[in-house]
């Protein structure tokens, strides 16, 4: 008996398209704020939050999963709604931010195109900067739950990319020099390494964290290498921001919960909202 292999999705139907998809978001939101452009885009992961509310007046607040392509958040600690905000530059400027309160896991089962739609529709609303935030296990033990560290570099363990066919982008600088820099001069204490993605949602074991540092990882968590990819492809200069919400696995001393991320986003919440809200004002 022979079976027929399933067709892969033709890039030329808009129905299925990612493109296609992340441009009908875009021209939803630019109707429902108002907004005909935005030029960056925040991605606001666990205990990053409140960020939005300092960034500059809200002209818009969208629930996410009315927007095409995206679902409701099932992840605990993140927001449930979209918004664009009227950010006042530090020159006196005026930019537009849009800000995606909740993000896709890989470990959702939705696919990679679920887990980058975000990125793309930002790409597609005019964004030319990204900022990536998440909560992540720590692997140095100088750094105490509640330090943001800057991304520099990252390890994609997940064995799943963003990109589809014969699409080579260029990774040798994923995360921006340029907006480091910036970020430095906000806060001259931040320091920075390189984040290891796993799939999840199951914590990593101590001996994948052993593993991961051998491979050169500072930082472990469960998102943003994906987007970052997809980032990248679509032109846009990245910045990421870690939160380290514990030590990871075979480091700390005490069993890894979900709660225990959440509890130290909320201690670190409103220091680490007020630095990405300066931050995001330089850029």
């Amino acid at each position: 008996m022979t079976t027929t292999p399933a067709s892969t999705p033709s890039l030329d139907d808009p129905t299925t398209d990612p493109f296609h998809v992340a441009r009908a978001a875009a021209d939803h939101i630019a109707e429902a704020t108002g907004v005909d452009g935005h030029d960056m885009a925040l991605v606001l992961g666990s205990g990053w939050g409140g960020a939005a509310e300092l960034l500059g007046d809200v002209v818009a607040e969208i629930p996410t999963h009315e927007i095409p392509g995206f679902s409701a958040t099932t992840v605990a600690g993140h927001l449930t709604v979209t918004r664009s905000i009227r950010v006042e530059r530090a020159d006196g400027s005026v930019r537009h931010a849009l800000v995606l309160g909740s993000r896709t896991h890989l470990y959702e089962g939705k696919g990679v195109r679920a887990v980058v739609h975000g990125v793309r529709t930002a790409a597609a609303t005019g964004a030319q900067t990204l900022i990536l935030t998440n909560g992540a296990g720590g692997l140095r033990t100088e750094w105490t739950a509640g330090t943001p560290v800057l991304i520099s570099d990252h390890l994609n363990l997940t064995g799943r990319s963003p990109l589809e066919g014969p699409t080579f982008v260029d990774l040798s600088e994923v995360y921006s020099a340029r907006l480091r820099d910036i970020a430095r001069r906000v806060d001259p204490t931040l320091t920075e390494g390189v984040y290891a993605q796993f799939p999840g949602p199951h914590y990593e074991t101590p001996a994948e964290v052993r593993m991961a540092r051998v491979a050169g990882a500072d930082l472990v968590g469960m998102s943003t290498t994906i987007e970052a990819i997809a980032a990248r492809h679509c032109g846009l200069e990245v910045l990421g921001v870690s939160l380290v919400t514990n030590l990871a696995a075979g480091i700390s001393p005490t069993p890894l919960s979900h709660a225990e991320v959440i509890e130290a986003g909320q201690a670190a919440g409103p220091r680490i909202s007020s630095l990405l809200a300066d931050i995001a004002k330089q850029v």
